[in-house]
């Protein structure tokens, strides 16, 4: 392949593009710099300019799909009319990334799980911060919640949505079906005691 010249800052995205064209084709697996290199036509020390090494193209892999599913959650929050359209809307933009990118979505968790850099951590930290606003205001500290049950709403969330995106990507459910699964879980989520003790009468 012949190699191709990019102004500056562009060899950067053109590797993170073609790496998550590689991961929904390969997975995590086939991601190296070496191989990277050679699809966008460049020498194959030239990637380690940007990434110092496959860890960091990982890491930088991670912010950017936390980046793009935090856009997402903003998007559907955006268009949201109460509390129920925007966390319906905000589970099935979360449900449709995890399908679309499930190994993008494996590698951000496992990058924030395995303590990932500071960028890592910070941008998980900023998808929390907007699924937490798809609640509404937090309740008054002299109410009953102390906020261990408004994470545990959002763990609860997550982990309810991941699953059904991972029966849909696994081909063990059709993605019709999957949607459905999204709508029934939220409604049985925001008509939990758990919704009541953290989010009260924003429900209605």
């Amino acid at each position: 392949m012949t190699e191709r010249p990019f102004h500056h800052g562009n060899l950067r995205a053109a590797l993170l593009d073609e790496a998550v064209t590689v991961l929904r084709s390969s997975g995590v697996d086939g991601l190296s710099l070496r191989d990277l290199a050679r699809r966008v036509g460049v020498s194959h020390g030239a990637p380690r300019s940007h990434f110092v090494d496959r860890r960091a193209l990982l890491d930088a892999l991670a912010v950017q799909g936390f980046d793009r599913l935090r856009q997402r959650t903003r998007e559907a929050l955006a268009a949201g009319r109460d509390l129920p359209d925007r966390f319906h809307r905000v589970a099935q933009a979360y449900v449709d990334f995890a399908i679309d990118d499930a190994a993008l979505m494996e590698l951000m968790f496992q990058a924030k799980a395995d303590g990932g850099g500071a960028a890592v951590q910070e941008a998980a930290g900023a998808l929390f911060t907007e699924l937490d606003q798809a609640m509404g205001p937090r309740r008054a500290a002299t109410d009953t919640d102390t906020g261990g049950d408004r994470d545990a709403f959002k763990l609860l969330f997550a982990a309810t949505m991941q699953g059904i995106a991972a029966l849909v990507a696994s081909h063990r459910i059709p993605r019709p079906e999957g949607d459905r699964l999204v709508d029934v879980a939220m409604t049985m989520m925001l008509g939990s005691e758990l919704a009541a003790r953290t989010i009260g009468d924003e429900r209605s």
